[in-house]
């Protein structure tokens, strides 16, 4: 089926189809729409190019309603309704006269059949139907489905289109979406080679695919020229897609950032390898998840506000459950790291089963509000708000950290115990104090970055082993206790994750970057920025 037999559609101007219908004019376009009932599937076909040629704005939702297979027929008197599921019974319209007639039982009515042919006929007209339209964005839509399709009968409709366009936006993708076509039509050779510099101009997959098609079918300078732009573009999209793997890494890089920030503060003042961090990101994950359906239910005006109160809710929490682990079994294993690790994985698996029991085993999942959804074209890239977002978080708390470490007292005593823990206390600092605080802020921050990984993905009980690792791979390799190696390791990391990955696929990227590090640390034994002090250089 091609778009030729909707082309009257475009003929017709937006001043006949918003004039005023008269009696007869009504009651014809009512028999037209009663039609499409009667009849075989090809007959069906003729009917909606008949409605297609009235120009009139009320077939749009009859012939949506048709191809997405809920259009009704009523039995008693073949007249044809838009439908409304309500309950058992349908919720009618008519499509003429916008009467509604409710509560309908579904034995009183046919379903109108539609096949795949049909459904991309109505498609495909309905999209030459839009290119009339008042709205600058549906109809830009529609020249993208044109493009995309790739129907050289619709090449008419775009040019005259074209001729009383006024939108810049519009009228330049119209353009576009006419090169595209020339190029798959009979034009002539001086046509073909001034759509192909247009195509070139535009860039991207789409127009390359297209290019390369006349390059294989042309013959002479057209194939010349298409040949030429498809290595122009071809060029393009490898360096776009190089700045496209540097951001997927920075993006990556900041999720580690905000996953091993808090463990290189307890890493590196207390020396306690904490295998239940990940569980403390899991907690403010869930957190999160809790706020949301609380504010749901009570405030459901305020939810594009959950993550501000997700995010001290998170922290409080995370940090009063870490306090509560370092008072209760840290404190007692200090110096001993092969049984600190033990307890600590311990206490991880106790608190999964308790997550397991309160919210069950399933996934949870966490809406993104209004301002954290969509995405953001950047020339050749298309950057989600989400990712954008959790970055510049992430560098806001490693920033607000910084901060905490070098201009408060609090700070101060963080710094002195882990550069020289007994003459730190020997000065009268409360290193019991400091280490249990230590860990409480460590652990709230891990809360933290779980309010930020609900927002990338389902939340479960699992959450936080997926990132231990990497956590302690990023810890490791900036320099334990280190922040400033903390960010350069974490964004390290994520870029080389990614560019490994096109060639050597996830997992196996994962395993070059940890053999890295290993070799890295054989060289550099304290990573990339060692912390100095007279206890580190016991």
């Amino acid at each position: 089926m091609t778009l030729l037999r909707a082309l009257l559609v475009c003929l017709v101007t937006l001043v006949l189809s918003s004039a005023a219908v008269s009696p007869s004019m009504a009651d014809d376009l009512q028999d037209t729409i009663n039609a499409l009932a009667d009849g075989s599937l090809k007959d069906r076909a003729e009917k909606v190019d008949a409605l297609l040629a009235t120009g009139d704005p009320k077939v749009v939702p009859v012939l949506s309603q048709l191809a997405d297979g809920n259009l009704y027929v009523r039995k008693a008197d073949n007249r044809v309704f838009l439908t409304e599921s309500a309950g058992k019974n349908f919720t009618l319209t008519d499509p003429v006269s916008g009467e509604v007639i409710p509560d309908i039982n579904k034995r009183t009515l046919d379903k109108i059949k539609a096949n795949n042919s049909l459904r991309r006929q109505i498609r495909d007209g309905l999209s030459l139907f839009a290119l009339n339209s008042p709205d600058p964005a549906k109809r830009l839509e529609a020249a993208e489905t044109i493009f995309k399709a790739q129907d050289a009968s619709a090449l008419p409709a775009i040019e005259a289109r074209l001729e009383k366009e006024q939108d810049p936006e519009v009228s330049a993708f119209l353009e576009e979406a006419r090169a595209g076509l020339v190029l798959s039509s009979d034009a002539s050779e001086s046509d073909k080679l001034a759509a192909i510099e247009v195509l070139r101009e535009k860039g991207g997959r789409q127009a390359l695919s297209m290019l390369m098609a006349a390059a294989e079918q042309s013959k002479g300078a057209v194939k010349d020229a298409a040949e030429r732009a498809v290595v122009a573009i071809e060029r393009v999209l490898a360096i776009w897609e190089g700045v496209q793997n540097i951001w997927y890494g920075l993006s990556l890089g900041s999720v580690l950032l905000l996953a091993s920030i808090g463990l290189a503060i307890t890493f590196g003042v207390m020396g306690v390898i904490n295998m239940a961090h990940g569980e403390m990101v899991m907690i403010g994950a869930y957190t999160t998840f809790t706020v949301q359906q609380v504010i749901q239910s009570t405030a459901p005006g305020l939810f594009d506000y959950s993550l501000l109160f997700a995010i001290p809710i998170a922290f409080l929490v995370a940090g009063a459950v870490g306090f509560v682990l370092e008072r209760g079994i840290i404190r007692f294993l200090y110096g001993r790291p092969l049984e600190t690790l033990l307890a600590t994985w311990g206490v991880s698996l106790m608190l999964q089963q308790a997550v397991r029991t309160i919210f069950g085993p399933t996934n949870k999942e966490v809406s993104n509000p209004s301002w954290m959804s969509g995405a953001l074209d950047l020339a050749g890239l298309s950057l989600t708000w989400n990712r954008i977002w959790i970055f510049f978080f992430a560098l806001a708390v490693f920033g607000l950290l910084f901060l905490l470490l070098k201009r408060t007292p609090m700070g101060l005593q963080m710094r002195a115990v882990t550069q020289n823990r007994n003459m730190a206390s020997s000065l009268g600092v409360r290193t019991p104090w400091v280490d249990a605080f230590t860990f409480a802020l460590g652990s709230g921050i891990a809360g933290i970055a779980g309010v930020a990984l609900s927002q990338i993905g389902n939340v479960s009980p699992n959450l936080g082993q997926s990132y231990i690792i990497d956590s302690f791979m990023v810890v490791v390799f900036g320099g334990v206790g280190n922040l400033w190696g903390t960010l350069i390791g974490a964004l390290t990391l994520g870029v080389a994750n990614k560019f490994l990955e096109p060639f050597a696929g996830a997992v196996l990227g994962k395993i070059l970057v940890l053999v890295f590090i290993i070799l890295f640390i054989q060289k550099r034994p304290r990573g990339l920025f060692a912390l100095k002090g007279r206890a580190v250089e016991q």
